[in-house]
Parts: C-alpha cells; structure tokens; sequence
C-alpha cells in the first residue's frame, strides 16, 4: 500500500526561490528543470505539476525577483521627505541597499539578458523601471526622474562588473549632478 501524500503548500514557493538560486549560480543557460527541483528538495514531477515549462517557472522567478527590488526601491523613496533625502536614499540604493549583493547583481543582469532575447521578459523590465521611475517622481519631475532611474541602471551595471574599488562619493557626486541638488 503506498503512503499518503502529505500536503505541502509552500513547495510552488520553494522551487520558485530555488530557480532564483540557481539562476545567480548557473545563469539562467544553466537553469533546468532538475536542478532547480534539487535545489528546491522536491521531486522532479513537482516542476511539470507547478509550471507549464521552463518560460513559465522563470516568468514567476523573476516577477518575484524583481517586485521585491522594487517593493524595496519603493520603501527607500517613500521615506524621503524631500528632495535632497531623495537623492540620499537614491544613492544608498545604488551603493548600500538595494542591489546589496552579488546575488542580485546577477539575477538583474540575467533579467535584463533574457529580456533582451525574449519579448515576454521585456514586459517585466517594463514594469520594473515604470515602478522605480513612479518611486522618483514623487521628489523628481518626470525627465529627471528617467535620467535618474537610468543612472542607477548604469552605475549598478558598473558596481557589478567594474575590478575597481567601489567608490560612493563618485556615485553621490553623480545623482547631485542629475537632479541639479
């Protein structure tokens, strides 16, 4: 007699969280259905119960991916009570807080790669920079709120691969200049 299932409701969650892990590891050319299910410390049938493909389980893994930057981007610009902390919190989020880790670093450039290839993605980055663009434009008019919001891309893109120390007055010096404070 074969044993009963047991319930597992956070298993989509985990293997969602898990691809991200392997995405940051492997890339996503290196992200399979088996090594994400291992990671993820469910059975293999478990990726084709939860996900209709590959496209499909990397759409949640990045949407979850990038609302929790913006979640947090959105947190940073909100606390600003005006312009000149605005430009603070922008600049700790290029230098401090928001792409924090190597991890992210990764996962965003992966993102941005992916988008670049497949429409479907594109539509994700669309939603990510409108986010962090509406987050500017409560302290930034909606021009410098574009150059701003490329300006992180930019510098972040920089941080990530530059052999260089990280320099945060350089970064500061960069947003006082876009936003004229």
């Amino acid at each position: 007699m074969a044993e009963p299932r047991r319930p597992d409701p956070g298993r989509r969650d985990r293997i969602i969280d898990a691809c991200l892990d392997v995405i940051a590891e492997a890339g996503v050319d290196g992200t399979s259905h088996r090594r994400v299910a291992a990671a993820a410390g469910v059975p293999l049938g478990s990726m084709t119960y939860h996900f209709n493909g590959m496209d499909e389980l990397l759409q949640e893994a990045f949407t979850r991916f990038g609302t929790s930057v913006s979640d947090e981007f959105e947190r940073h610009m909100a606390a600003a009570a005006d312009r000149e902390e605005a430009a603070a919190a922008v600049v700790a989020i290029i230098t401090e807080t928001v792409f924090d880790s190597p991890r992210d670093l990764v996962l965003t450039h992966e993102l941005y790669t992916l988008a670049a290839r497949k429409p479907a993605f594109r539509a994700l980055t669309n939603a990510w920079m409108a986010r962090s663009r509406a987050a500017l434009e409560r302290h930034f008019d909606p021009a410098t709120a574009r150059m701003v919001d490329a300006l992180i891309e930019g510098l972040t893109i920089h941080r990530a691969l530059d052999t260089e120390p990280h320099d945060p007055r350089i970064v500061a010096e960069a947003v006082r200049r876009v936003t004229g404070i």
